[in-house]
Parts: C-alpha cells; sequence; structure tokens
C-alpha cells in the first residue's frame, strides 16, 4: 500500500501546464553534453577510482546524501535503517558500489539488517485503499 502525502506532491508548483511548457522547448543539447562529459570525469577521478584503488566492494555512508555521488556514475546503492533520532526519525545508512556489484550491496545490507534489527514501522499510515 501507498501512503498518501498530498503535502508533497506540489502541485500548486509543479501542474500539468509546466509539463505541456517544458515539452514545447527544445533544450540545450551542447549543455547537457557538457554537463553529461563533466559528471563521466568527475566519477571516474572520484568516486570510481577510489573504489578501484582500494579494492572496496562496497562504501558504507551514513544518511542518504552519498546516493548523488552514486547517481553521477549510474553505480547502485543501498539505504537501510540504522538507527533513530532523538525525535524518533529513523537514520539511514547508505552502501554503495560500481556498476555490478548490486548482488554484493545486497548481502552486505542484509547482513547489517540481520545485525541490527532496528527497523521498527511507522506508528500510523493512511493508504490509499482506506481513502
Amino acid at each position: 500500500m501507498v501512503p498518501i502525502m498530498h503535502d508533497q506532491e506540489m502541485t500548486d508548483v509543479y501542474d500539468q501546464n509546466t509539463m505541456i511548457d517544458a515539452e514545447k522547448t527544445s533544450g540545450n543539447e551542447a549543455e547537457r553534453q557538457g554537463a553529461l562529459l563533466n559528471m563521466q570525469k568527475l566519477d571516474n577521478e572520484g568516486f570510481k577510482s577510489k573504489m578501484i584503488k582500494n579494492n572496496s566492494d562496497a562504501v558504507v555512508i551514513p544518511g542518504n546524501s552519498f546516493s548523488t555521488v552514486l547517481a553521477i556514475g549510474e553505480h547502485p546503492g543501498i539505504i537501510v535503517p540504522a538507527g533513530y533520532e532523538d525525535d524518533g526519525m529513523p537514520v539511514g545508512i547508505c552502501f554503495g558500489g560500481l556498476r555490478g556489484s548490486e548482488p554484493k550491496l545486497i548481502e552486505i545490507a542484509y547482513g547489517f539488517k540481520q545485525i541490527k534489527l532496528i527497523r521498527k514501522p511507522p506508528p500510523s499510515t493512511t493508504f490509499i485503499s482506506d481513502v
């Protein structure tokens, strides 16, 4: 079941007209290609080279902010529960690796979850079927 989060949909900002207007543009191919080359360079000289140099299976980072670095190089990542803040908000831990490392990341994340056994279901959730 998918929880309803009306306050996060932002339909007052991103409505259908915004999408229609975006389709009318031709974009900027040169700018897009430049950005892609820059991301490839950042990946090759950053995350990818460090993983290879250190012969690492995975990188482990608290939170979810590292998912941006993984996305730049189209690398897989898994975020699992790692604990809770004082106010009860969950905190995750991110396991990331090189392309093709999904089986190893699943194994690592599963092992972490089995050791920690930290996940708690949310206190209450509204589901679409309940409306």
